[in-house]
């Protein structure tokens, strides 16, 4: 059965950020994905965590880091301030536990991107070395360019091709089927073909980024039991916009063991 993680960027938006782990507990979730959570000290977040038994996955590296919208790992130029901002990545993820970084390309003009590739795979595969000798492994991310105009990965194909190139068995695709099936569609097959480079799996609503429940252009049921059928141990991650409050549109999960605590 397909296991589900809570992602507190999205999630529970009502609540302070620290509150939010408590509340991803209380639903009857067992892991637990978050943004850029730069804003609190890496030390509480730890200490939400564990109090709350919950397994932490992946981080966003800094967004508006030095005025680079939707981070910069793959503006040329940039490299040194890519450094920084995945070192302070990787010091969240050691201390919180978290096994995965999400390694945001940028936003690049289409004049660049040849280059920005260039340095997108350079970046990389400096990353995964370092990562690699604390256990993390990095994801990237094809994003759609609907919600993120100007955003350098926006395919899967490309993903994979950029991680052939990087050559490093640490970087991983983070496959959201939201943004897959506004880009490309076909999921199945897409998932089926790319699934060996999976690192983590992610979901919402299309077109609007709501609960993947049966309200949407995307047969959720049956697309996560096809998840299942491919031996998938890692997580799927609940990435939406709740329609109301978070607890009140959790009934998708409930057949999955996703069931508040009393």
């Amino acid at each position: 059965m397909p296991r589900f993680s809570a992602h507190v960027g999205y999630l529970f938006p009502d609540r302070p950020l620290l509150e939010r782990f408590d509340a991803v507990a209380k639903a009857g979730f067992k892991a637990v994905d978050m943004p850029a959570p730069y804003e609190v000290p890496a030390a509480a977040i730890k200490d939400a965590v564990t109090r709350n038994g919950l397994t932490p996955l992946g981080l966003n590296t800094p967004r508006h880091f030095k005025d680079a919208p939707h981070s910069l790992a793959a503006l040329p130029g940039r490299e040194k301030d890519w450094d920084q901002a995945f070192d302070l990545a990787l010091e969240y993820a050691t201390t919180i536990g978290n096994s995965g970084i999400h390694c945001m390309g940028g936003i690049v003009p289409d004049g660049q991107r040849a280059e920005a590739e260039m340095t997108f795979i350079a970046n990389l595969k400096r990353s995964a070395d370092i990562a690699a000798a604390k256990n993390v492994t990095l994801l990237i991310e094809p994003i759609n360019p609907r919600d993120a105009p100007g955003y350098f990965l926006n395919r899967v194909d490309h993903a994979a091709d950029i991680i052939a190139k990087v050559g490093k068995p640490n970087v991983k695709i983070q496959f959201d089927f939201y943004h897959v099936q506004i880009v490309s569609g076909d999921l199945i097959k897409n998932l089926i073909k790319y699934f060996p480079l999976v690192g983590h799996l992610q979901c919402a609503a299309v077109p609007v980024r709501h609960e993947p429940d049966t309200d949407c252009e995307i047969n959720y049921p049956f697309v996560f039991a096809e998840v299942d059928k491919l031996g998938y141990k890692g997580w799927i991650g609940a990435e939406y916009h709740p329609r109301g409050r978070t607890e009140d549109g959790l009934g998708w999960a409930t057949p999955y063991g996703v069931v508040p605590k009393k």
